[in-house]
C-alpha cells in the first residue's frame, strides 16, 4: 500500500484554515481532511485554490448528518445540508464525506434508524452523481451522546450491507474502536467497506471526553491495525485525528511532524 497520510483539521484546532494547509504541505503530508467550519471562515473558492497551490489532496470532508433533529434542525434541513456538503466535497475533489446520523434524541432506536435510512436514500443518488462516497461513522457509546445512535461497528456494517451501494462507506476512528476486540477480529473482513480511517491513540478507554494522545504514546494497537489494513488491500487515506487536553498542550508543528513520521513507520513495518 502506498503511504497516503492525511491530517485532520480538528487536530490543529487553533490554527486557521490557511495555517493548516500551509503547515501540512510544508510537513510533506499527502492530504488534508477539511473541516467545513474552517473552510467557511476562510472562503470556499479561496480554500480550493490554496489547497491546489500547495499540492495537497483532500482525504475527506467533515461533516454532515444530524438527521434525528438533535441539533435543532428539522429532518429536511439536515438533508438539505447534506446535499450542500456533497456539492462542497465534489468541489474539493474529496473522495468521501463523513456522516454522523445524529443521536436517538427521544426517538426509538428503530425510528432513528428509519430517519437515517430515509436520509441516505435521498442523498446517495446525488453522492453517486458527484463521485463522492458517504462515510458513515459510528462512535463509542461513551462519546456518542451528541453525535450518533450508531455505537457498534457491526451494526453499522450491517446497515451498509443492507444498502449494497457503492457510494456508502464506513468511517473508522481508532480512538473509538481500536481497542475493541470484535472490531479487531473483523477488521480485515470489513476493510472493503472503509471510506476513511481516522488514526488516533489514547492512554485509556474512551470515557466521555475526547482525550486523545500522540500516535504511539497510548494503548491503541496501531501497528496491528495498519498491518491488517495493508493485508486487506485498503488503499484509502490514513487520517490523523487527535483532540483533547493533552493535544492542546503540545506544539502543533511538532505534533504534525511526529504524526507523519509515526504513520510512515507503521506503513513500512506493515509491508
Amino acid at each position: 500500500m502506498a503511504v497516503r497520510i492525511s491530517m485532520n483539521e480538528l487536530t490543529t484546532y487553533r490554527w486557521s484554515f490557511e495555517e493548516d494547509v500551509q503547515h501540512y504541505a510544508d510537513a510533506g503530508l499527502d492530504a488534508i481532511a477539511v473541516w467545513r467550519q474552517k473552510l467557511s471562515d476562510f472562503g470556499e473558492e479561496k480554500g480550493v485554490e490554496l489547497i491546489a497551490e500547495c499540492g495537497l489532496a483532500v482525504s475527506s470532508l467533515l461533516w454532515a448528518g444530524g438527521f434525528t433533529g438533535s441539533d435543532g434542525r428539522s429532518y429536511s434541513e439536515s438533508v438539505e445540508d447534506g446535499h450542500e456538503a456533497i456539492r462542497l466535497a465534489a468541489l474539493l475533489h474529496a473522495p468521501c464525506l463523513v456522516l454522523y446520523s445524529g443521536p436517538r434524541a427521544g426517538h426509538t432506536h428503530n425510528h432513528a434508524r428509519r430517519l437515517l435510512t430515509n436520509a441516505l436514500k435521498e442523498l446517495l443518488p446525488h453522492a453517486a452523481e458527484a463521485g463522492v462516497c458517504l462515510a458513515l461513522e459510528p462512535v463509542h457509546k461513551e462519546c456518542a451522546a451528541q453525535w450518533t445512535f450508531l455505537t457498534d461497528m457491526g451494526e453499522t456494517v450491517s446497515l451498509l450491507e443492507n444498502f449494497e451501494h457503492a457510494h456508502l462507506k464506513l468511517a473508522l476512528d481508532t480512538y473509538y474502536f481500536g481497542t475493541d476486540d470484535a472490531t479487531m477480529k473483523s477488521l480485515q473482513q470489513w476493510a472493503p467497506h472503509l471510506g476513511i480511517v481516522h488514526l488516533a491513540d489514547t492512554r485509556h478507554m474512551p470515557d466521555g471526553e475526547q482525550d486523545r494522545c500522540p500516535l504511539g504514546a497510548g494503548i491503541v494497537p496501531l501497528q496491528r491495525i495498519v498491518a491488517t489494513l495493508v493485508a486487506a488491500g485498503y488503499d484509502g487515506f490514513l487520517d490523523v485525528k487527535l483532540m483533547g487536553q493533552e493535544i492542546e498542550t503540545v506544539d502543533y508543528r511538532d505534533l504534525v511532524q511526529q504524526s507523519r513520521a509515526t504513520v510512515t513507520q507503521l506503513c513500512q513495518l506493515a509491508q
